[in-house]
């Protein structure tokens, strides 16, 4: 085995062969660009991991076609798992910071790590943007001069999706909600929407994050006699509760579910004759159109499966930063989301989308229903579009967030 001395040796000696001192080798690799890095921190283990596959490749997906460097310099992608945990995800940002020198963290499913991550980049000055987080509170008392929401909130999933099942006679609710600050923030924002609409919350119960046994609380779910049973909770956790409600007879019994957070992916895994019916909103579709479904065509070369809107997400953010990157002349973080905001968002998923000073991002929704094996033309036609929603009229004004720093 060589030593690290004589190592050293060996690559003088090469360098004195080719006409350069060591001291030369030395200056030359000082010299070399160093890596531009973008983490991509997600749950890609646990309930939501089915989710967030496929991220890392979209965020890889971004920096090709953005043409692999930026301010002369490579473009490298970090990823991390922290294991739906706040502390995890909280100490990976940490280190991407101060010891591996990451510009920027992307991904960041689950709203409890969100706001963990979000309080380390905000002490260190860097730019965190949510893509698969939900909670509303990203762009109201957690808001960030250098943090965006990207993908969709709280907020707008029950503006859509709830104000289009009460309008549709949905009135009486009662809530299956994910015990954290996720499930908590879609049950408030739900709330506040059907009760404005003139519905009424019947009562609600709240269940541990990975529940594997939904039975007793959808019993409770059954008693209250609620036309809607509003499912504030997401990833696995709503596939187990929606097949165990169809095994209970509740939709046959004449009550409704109400996906809050329902995506592709978990459609698919469902299957059309258990999900079929289901309304529910997203910000992206594989099958919109012809540049989605050639995006998707590409996207499955590298990850073979229907892309998500998180998935989507984490290429439009990472694109649109480094877009911004360019345009700013800096890595600044200050001066990069400067020219966030004064960008407009144009890709795959959003059209003429912009950041506002808050962090989010305005863009449009689309509520969806989820086809009937009838009306399915292949396995991956799961959607009908019912409405497309303005991201003006979708997302919380700008007023009403209570973002510290915005006045008035």
């Amino acid at each position: 085995m060589m030593k690290f001395g004589t190592t050293v040796r060996y690559a003088g000696m090469i360098a004195a062969a080719v006409g350069l001192t060591a001291a030369g080798l030395v200056a030359a690799q000082a010299q070399a660009p160093q890596p531009f890095k973008i983490g991509v921190t997600e749950g890609f283990s646990g309930v939501y991991a089915d989710l967030n596959l496929g991220e890392v490749e979209a965020v890889q997906m971004a920096v090709d076609d953005f043409g692999g460097k930026v301010l002369g310099r490579p473009i490298e992608v970090l990823s991390a798992d922290h294991q739906t945990k706040p502390d995890v995800g909280a100490a990976i940002a940490r280190k991407w910071y101060d010891v591996d020198g990451v510009k920027m963290i992307v991904g960041l499913g689950t709203s409890s790590v969100a706001l963990a991550v979000r309080k380390i980049s905000q002490e260190k000055g860097m730019i965190d943007i949510n893509t698969g987080a939900a909670s509303a509170d990203l762009t109201g008392p957690a808001c960030s001069e250098t943090g965006a929401h990207w993908v969709y909130d709280t907020y707008a999933l029950a503006k859509v999706t709830g104000g289009a099942i009460v309008k549709g006679g949905g009135d009486s609710w009662f809530f299956l909600t994910a015990d954290y600050a996720f499930g908590h923030a879609l049950e408030r924002d739900v709330t506040a929407v059907v009760t404005a609409s003139g519905g009424k919350v019947l009562g609600g119960v709240r269940h541990p994050l990975s529940t594997q046994d939904f039975s007793s609380f959808l019993l409770q779910a059954q008693g209250s006699k609620a036309k809607i049973i509003g499912l504030a909770n997401a990833g696995q956790d709503t596939i187990n509760s929606i097949k165990q409600a169809n095994e209970f007879g509740i939709v046959k019994g004449g009550q409704r579910l109400a996906g809050l957070l329902v995506f592709s992916t978990d459609v698919v895994a469902l299957t059309l004759p258990v999900a079929q019916g289901l309304v529910l909103t997203e910000s992206f579709y594989w099958d919109l159109n012809d540049e989605t479904r050639a995006w998707t065509k590409r996207f499955r070369a590298k990850r073979d499966k229907i892309p998500s809107m998180l998935t989507a997400g984490a290429y439009s953010a990472t694109l649109h930063y480094l877009k911004a990157v360019q345009a700013a002349g800096t890595d600044d973080a200050k001066a990069v989301m400067a020219k966030m905001r004064e960008i407009p968002i144009n890709d795959v998923m959003t059209k003429n989308g912009k950041l506002r000073e808050d962090g989010r991002v305005e863009r449009d929704m689309y509520l969806f229903q989820v086809k009937s094996p009838a009306e399915s033309k292949s396995k991956d036609d799961i959607y009908k579009l019912l409405a497309t929603v303005p991201g003006n009229e979708a997302f919380r004004p700008m007023k009403d967030g209570k973002c510290p720093f915005i006045k008035g």
